[in-house]
């Protein structure tokens, strides 16, 4: 019963992210001309983070940033509580970068990353191995799902900034998952990103 709903869970994931894909390919080619213009840096920004069962993938982003911002990140004060690193007017963002990241644009190449199976559209986010250091009961729970672009975190407190409230976010989508509850979820999202929120 669970490997259907995990595969069941797999189609859904695969179908929805090509037919976005197809469907925001004309913003996907202006987000390209607008970062080259504007920015004149690389497109994309590629980080390494960790997916189920620990295995280390690289997930993918459109910039919006400046191209040295994992330098800077020394040079500021981190606003979450935990060892994620956080800033609400991050000054590293780019003019192009506020734009992209107030409509979530700048998620858009993880539906590739879900088009290879290495996220969902829904699961809980993708981080580093670094940060997830010093939390093993959290991190061993969080490993047996694929993580995803959206989860209950994001469209639930996305300006929260204790990371504890982050990890009771995962456990309780992990331990209550369901196909019907990842559909409310992508129903609250589309919500959230059409009121431009942006990411924190």
């Amino acid at each position: 019963m669970i490997f259907k709903k995990e595969l069941i869970k797999r189609m859904m994931d695969f179908v929805f992210s090509l037919i976005l894909v197809i469907i925001l390919t004309p913003l996907f080619i202006i987000t390209i001309i607008s970062i080259k213009f504007f920015d004149k840096g690389p497109v994309f920004y590629k980080q390494t983070r960790v997916g189920k069962n620990n295995k280390e993938f690289l997930m993918y982003k459109f910039r919006s940033m400046v191209i040295n911002a994992d330098l800077l990140k020394n040079e500021l004060n981190n606003e979450v509580q935990g060892p994620v690193f956080k800033i609400k007017n991050d000054p590293r963002i780019t003019k192009i970068g506020k734009v992209i990241r107030r409509w979530s644009i700048d998620e858009i190449p993880q539906f590739f990353n879900v088009l290879k199976g290495e996220m969902s559209l829904v699961g809980p986010r993708p981080l580093s191995s670094e940060e997830m250091k010093g939390f093993e009961e959290w991190k061993t729970l969080r490993l047996t799902v694929l993580p995803g672009i959206t989860g209950v975190w994001q469209i639930n407190a996305r300006e929260n900034k204790k990371f504890d409230d982050w990890i009771s976010y995962d456990q309780e989508y992990i331990q209550n998952w369901s196909i019907t509850n990842d559909i409310k979820i992508l129903f609250k999202t589309i919500h959230v990103v059409f009121k431009g929120k942006g990411a924190f």
